[in-house]
């Protein structure tokens, strides 16, 4: 009774923060930020190692000092979820800005590769602008939560403009369907969801468990692989959601080489911007060759 009451008091919240003027939502996603980068626990642990790892060049002062501007970041992309879960159309457009090297109502099968930028939820503006825009439908994986109230919760908003979140579980053909049909299709290959059809390949020069999925869907589909992106703008006033055009000689013979080479664009993005990535993941965890955790506490 209590974690339902809890549930609906979140929910409450959110839709609460979303009728707040937009500067002072940005307000208080810094001020929460401020306050988390200065509590001790598991996740600052973690973005430190993270960067740590990414940036050995980096002394201990210049970590600290990157590590507190991403929590900055990090909270007002979570008071901003606000909006991304609960707003309008007109918000997010106000919020969120859209530039393609590509033509999106062309219907062409088309892999939309993001990844996770504090702003990787600006995905959703591609949903919410397709009605005005002409543009077919937005599909992607989600990852199941261990909260299922939550889990129905926010595929229920992802898809609030007629779009279509996937289980990542067991669905592969379902989005090899939404890939023909040349259906928006968005996946975030840059996280740990373990062994399976992953492989070991270089980001930041570390050899990092990385799922093989890209490579795959467009050797089987025959799609465009374009990279796309949502960062702050550069007078923070909002994001800029950019798609590129598809890559060439994508993809090529090797999946593994594939996947590297996914990786080495990610990387390039994250040095332009590296408080805005997303350092609370654990990235590392699985490694090559039983070698340890590199977030274990004795390390």
């Amino acid at each position: 009774m209590l974690k339902s009451f809890s549930n609906h008091v979140v929910v409450a919240l959110l839709k609460l923060l979303a009728l707040l003027p937009y500067k002072l939502l940005v307000a208080i996603g810094y001020g929460l930020g401020f306050i988390a980068a200065r509590i001790p626990g598991d996740r600052n642990r973690v973005v430190k190692t993270n960067l740590r790892l990414c940036f050995p060049q980096l002394s201990s002062a210049e970590i600290d000092s990157l590590s507190k501007q991403h929590w900055l970041l990090l909270g007002r992309s979570l008071v901003e979820k606000s909006i991304i879960w609960c707003g309008s159309s007109k918000q997010l457009s106000n919020m969120i800005e859209v530039k393609s090297a590509v033509d999106l109502s062309s219907k062409k099968p088309r892999i939309l590769v993001n990844m996770h930028f504090t702003g990787i939820e600006g995905s959703i503006i591609l949903s919410a602008l397709s009605k005005e825009k002409h543009w077919p439908r937005t599909s992607g994986f989600f990852q199941r939560m261990k909260n299922p109230f939550f889990n129905k919760k926010i595929v229920e908003w992802r898809n609030r403009f007629g779009g279509n979140s996937i289980d990542r579980q067991g669905n592969v053909k379902a989005i090899i369907r939404e890939i023909r049909n040349g259906d928006f299709i968005i996946i975030a290959p840059d996280i740990d969801l373990g062994l399976k059809d992953s492989e070991f390949v270089p980001f930041f020069g570390i050899q990092t468990n990385t799922i093989t999925t890209i490579s795959r869907l467009a050797k089987i589909t025959g799609a465009d692989v374009c990279l796309m992106t949502t960062t702050l703008k550069a007078d923070e006033s909002g994001y800029l959601c950019e798609i590129g055009k598809p890559l060439e000689n994508f993809p090529g013979e090797d999946p593994k080489s594939d996947t590297a080479r996914l990786n080495q664009y990610f990387e390039d993005e994250i040095r332009l911007r590296p408080a805005e990535y997303y350092w609370v993941h654990k990235r590392f965890k699985n490694r090559p060759d039983s070698s340890p955790n590199p977030y274990n506490p004795s390390i």
